[in-house]
């Protein structure tokens, strides 16, 4: 249709001059004298011109005017997607989820230009109850208005009116609302208020529907690093649990049966047996001590925020060395030395190198042990090497735990990284540790921190 406009903008003005020129040299000269012929000619002209022209002008204002408003359009998809992105950076910044919601509806508002902003999510009983708000100075109601009986209905069923709960009518006389979703449930609303009766477009609905789903997936990141903490918390309570089985009720075990041995001695009179008996259940009563001592500090957050992984693993290889009499060396490269991990690799590393040195004290017999940390590309490798009896050929040596080098191997695999041991070529046992090498810049002193 455009080029066939054209076309007949250019050809109708010509056809009709040739017809016009060619009545002037015909008909007009015999009717109208010189010049009275121009003239009409000069005006037929000038009346046809015009008549194009007015056609051409509307066609070129209607199209103008469509190019504005579709450049308005774009301009008011720019400043939403503007919004949006400065909205998920300021989200990103945030860990608390109070603050991320707060942030949502806060600039759900300025994004909108609504009055009011209600988040609301899906309690146990089925009904909506609000979990974030932003409103302008008297928006919100100093009471909300309860909820009516509960239809039965699925969350699904609610609609922009559940703003009226929260927000003064007056404030909500345009009401929008968009669900949070997850998994195909519907687990809230984001709901808002305008003062004037105006019409939400199709963009102020997918700016919304935006907000919305930022707003599930933070609930939704929050909710699974709950999860994620109670399952470490399981793991370290079977580790504490594998660990008092196999060592603490062992070594009691052990105390009932010398005690029953020491009776035994003292009511035949031999008190040098007896005595002996003793020496053994001292040393037993301190190994259990360590034992206990080392299982309490297991507890505790093993690197602080201003150590290292190889400064934590070097203090705690100085505690060891004191209380189990060995001499422990710990070795690390320039780029470890000074480097600060992943949370994750560090104690997951660290507890490994921990566990290995209460296996090298309770099971080797060894007198010598260094641990060697070196980088190469991005795997860090961790070495703990003793001086003592070894590996057996199927396994740990006598008496060494099983479940020691099983959780060791789980350790490592939850980092993404492997765990072999083999004896050494001069007697002892080696346990290497392999993990990711991605060191984590430190944050400039004088960086501005980034609020939402």
């Amino acid at each position: 249709m455009p080029n066939r406009v054209r076309w007949l903008l250019i050809i109708v003005p010509a056809v009709v001059v040739g017809t016009i020129e060619t009545l002037s040299d015909g008909l007009l000269d015999a009717a109208f004298p010189f010049p009275l012929d121009a003239l009409f000619v000069v005006a037929a002209t000038l009346a046809l011109g015009a008549i194009f022209a007015s056609i051409a002008f509307r066609r070129i204002d209607a199209l103008t005017g469509a190019l504005r408003r579709r450049n308005q359009e774009l301009e008011a998809r720019e400043r939403s997607a503007r919004g949006l992105h400065r909205v998920s950076v300021a989200i990103a910044a945030l860990t608390d989820i109070e603050r991320v919601l707060d942030a949502i509806v806060n600039h759900t508002r300025e994004l909108l230009a609504v009055d009011a902003v209600v988040l609301l999510l899906v309690g146990p009983d089925g009904r909506l109850a609000l979990r974030a708000t932003s409103a302008i100075p008297g928006a919100l109601l100093a009471v909300p208005s309860s909820p009516g009986p509960s239809s039965g209905d699925p969350p699904e069923a609610t609609s922009a009116d559940e703003i009226l709960r929260f927000v003064g009518s007056s404030h909500a006389v345009a009401r929008l609302a968009a669900p949070l979703q997850r998994g195909g449930a519907t687990i809230g609303l984001l709901a808002v208020g305008a003062p004037e009766a105006r019409g939400f477009d199709a963009d102020a609905l997918e700016t919304l529907s935006s907000l919305a789903n930022q707003a599930t997936i933070a609930l939704e990141n929050a909710r699974l690093e709950a999860r994620l903490r109670e399952l470490a918390v399981v793991g370290e309570r079977e580790r504490i649990a594998r660990e008092l089985h196999d060592g603490l009720s062992q070594v009691l075990g052990y105390v009932n049966t010398k005690s029953q041995a020491v009776d035994g001695f003292l009511a035949a009179g031999r008190v040098d047996e007896a005595r002996a008996q003793l020496g053994e259940l001292s040393a037993a009563a301190r190994s259990v001590y360590v034992d206990v001592r080392e299982t309490i500090l297991g507890l505790r957050s093993p690197i602080g925020p201003a150590a290292g992984l190889v400064a934590a693993i070097r203090a705690h290889a100085n505690g060891v060395a004191e209380s189990a009499k060995l001499a422990i060396g710990v070795q690390a490269a320039p780029d470890v030395e000074s480097a600060r991990f992943d949370p994750d690799v560090e104690t997951q590393a660290f507890r490994i190198v921990a566990e290995a040195l209460t296996n090298v004290r309770k099971h080797s017999g060894a007198r010598r042990v260094t641990i060697d940390l070196r980088a190469a590309g991005d795997r860090l490798t961790v070495t703990v090497r003793d001086d003592g009896r070894g590996f057996a050929a199927n396994g740990p040596a006598d008496g060494r735990p099983h479940y020691g080098l099983r959780s060791m191997t789980e350790r490592a695999a939850g980092i993404g990284g492997t765990l072999d041991w083999e004896n050494g070529p001069e007697g002892g046992a080696i346990v290497r540790l392999v993990a990711p090498f991605r060191p984590v810049p430190e944050p400039a002193p004088d960086a501005a921190p980034i609020t939402a």
